[in-house]
């Protein structure tokens, strides 16, 4: 799964990247040379649509939705394996009725042969087809997590369900925050690599 969210995060960073060089070059144009391309708000809305399922998904298997555990932590940890398990399963059915409805705009625009409200004029089916196959990517990770972490239930592994399912603490964002730091030196300056124990 995890290089499920690393390319889904890298088809979101391109995207994202390519959007605010658009919105870089409309400005510059529109200050200095008075000239629009125009269409920009139209491509910024429609890119956030597509990306947003993809960061969704990323979320979902990185662990990094919010979720509030002041009680749980208290919890015997049986509880708390059955309760994170429940938030996986809560996330699934989500992310499979956001597809669903995603379904149901792509058929009605399809029906009613719907066009933007824009100067382009676009017709909606276009970009509203690339949102539905991103709008896969949200209940494909659910699906996939739902099933191990129920798996690790019936089998009462609770250890297990803590570790990929149970909140992030304190202690392990900054762990991995400092893995990733390493890494990164490593990558930019293979002698840190050596100098680091």
């Amino acid at each position: 799964m995890e290089r499920y969210a690393k390319i889904l995060g890298i088809i979101f960073g391109v995207m994202m990247i390519s959007l605010s060089l658009a919105v870089t070059a409309e400005t510059l144009l529109r200050k200095f040379l008075s000239f629009s391309l125009g269409g920009i708000d139209e491509l910024a809305g429609y890119a956030i649509a597509i990306a947003a399922p993809l960061t969704f998904a990323v979320a979902l298997i990185d662990r990094a939705h919010i979720r509030i555990n002041q009680l749980t932590q208290f919890f015997p940890r049986k509880v708390q394996a059955v309760l994170d398990v429940a938030s996986v399963v809560s996330m699934m059915l989500l992310a499979v009725f956001f597809f669903w409805f995603t379904v149901q705009t792509v058929l009605e625009t399809q029906e009613y042969r719907s066009i933007a409200q824009t100067p382009w004029a676009t017709p909606l089916i276009w970009p509203q087809s690339i949102w539905l196959v991103a709008s896969v990517t949200f209940p494909v990770a659910g699906i996939i997590l739902s099933i191990r972490a129920v798996r690790l239930l019936l089998t009462r592994d609770w250890r297990s369900i803590h570790r990929e399912f149970g909140t992030v603490s304190p202690e392990e964002e900054l762990h991995a925050e400092l893995e990733d730091l390493k890494r990164r030196e490593a990558e930019i300056h293979p002698e840190f690599k050596e100098a680091r124990p």
